[in-house]
């Protein structure tokens, strides 16, 4: 099982050292960082972070609750109060040896979980390239569906990346979590 912290400057270290190709950074981020990742770099993204009195942005570590091991990594941010609306972002399994153990749909689901109960979204979204057949199928499995392909949207050397926008809506997970009623 897999439960989420805050994430914070104490784990910048374990996050640079899972972080460590420029490749897989971008895959993570975006263009949100320059590779190599460091603590000054980071320190801006943890800036106002996880404050329940301005709750734009959530960004955690997952800890795998039997060992207390981190295990990886997950945002939440973008979020409209008005809206009731989120975006899932930086979604990363710490240790490739760790991949394709269910880490990922622990922490996606504990984020949903977050996001429709104690934040009380209507919508969650995020956005994931096409390659990345792994993470599709996680969400999928997670209860998101997809909504459009935003085509090369993403420059990669001499390439281009596609970007797959999915969602899920509160009572699409409500469905999936019957035993989570509406407060």
């Amino acid at each position: 099982m897999i439960k989420l912290e805050p994430f914070t400057s104490d784990d910048f270290t374990q996050l640079m050292e899972w972080v460590d190709d420029e490749r897989l950074m971008k895959e993570w981020s975006g263009s949100m960082f320059s590779f190599p990742l460091t603590e000054a770099g980071l320190s801006w993204y943890v800036e106002g972070s996880n404050d329940v009195n301005d709750p734009s942005v959530f960004i955690y570590k997952a800890v795998d609750s039997k060992t207390g091991v981190t295990v990886g990594h997950i945002s939440l941010g973008g979020i409209s109060e008005r809206d009731r609306a989120g975006r899932i972002t930086r979604v990363l399994v710490g240790n490739s040896t760790e991949r394709r153990r269910g880490i990922c749909q622990g922490m996606v689901k504990a984020l949903l979980r977050i996001g429709f109960e104690d934040l009380k979204l209507h919508r969650i979204s995020l956005g994931v390239y096409d390659f990345n057949h792994a993470a599709i199928n996680c969400y999928l499995k997670c209860g998101f569906q997809q909504e459009g392909v935003m085509r090369d949207v993403v420059r990669h050397g001499e390439g281009y990346w596609t970007l797959i926008e999915m969602g899920i809506l509160e009572d699409e997970w409500r469905a999936l979590h019957p035993a989570h009623p509406v407060a």
